[in-house]
């Protein structure tokens, strides 16, 4: 009593049938190679955003209110919290209130608007600032002849 599984018995086709279906090419792609990649490049992509906002380091203070509409990119001066301002939001050289104004006014000119009463200007200051330096600095804006001056603020969280 002898059985034969498919081997040796029967015609020499059915050997050679049975190779090919093992051999046959495949008809599926194989994704997970792509989701790995994709996963790590999601991966580098989120460490690496953060480190591509540039500019100077300020903690902006929190409060309610609607973001501002404007139609020319605003002018922006920035005040740290141990006090010093920056023209500018890449700049980082620190500038004396002295210096402010004519700077200012020397890049409303090169844009076109004069005087810079069109010319709106966005003042960042740090949460930490003493007030009165943060007042320091719109009142010399304003004695440049600038009259669109806003605080910059972070949105309030919570209700």
């Amino acid at each position: 009593m002898g059985a034969s599984l498919g081997g040796g018995g029967g015609s020499g086709h059915s050997g050679r049938r049975g190779r090919r279906r093992r051999h046959a090419p495949m008809s599926e792609i194989n994704v997970t190679p792509f989701v790995d990649v994709m996963l790590v490049l999601l991966i580098i992509f989120m460490v690496a955003a953060p480190l591509l906002t540039g500019g100077v380091q300020v903690e902006l203070p929190q409060a309610k209110g609607r973001q501002l509409e404007t139609n020319k990119e605003p002018l922006v001066v920035s005040v740290t919290k141990s006090g010093q301002v920056f023209l500018g939001q890449e700049e980082k050289t620190p500038m004396s209130l002295d210096e402010l104004g004519p700077k200012l006014t020397a890049i409303a000119q090169s844009r076109g608007s004069g005087s810079g009463q069109d010319e709106p200007v966005f003042v960042r200051g740090d949460r930490a600032v003493e007030y009165g330096h943060v007042a320091r600095v719109m009142a010399r804006l304003k004695e440049s002849g600038f009259r669109k001056i806003s605080l910059v603020t972070e949105v309030e969280g919570g209700g």
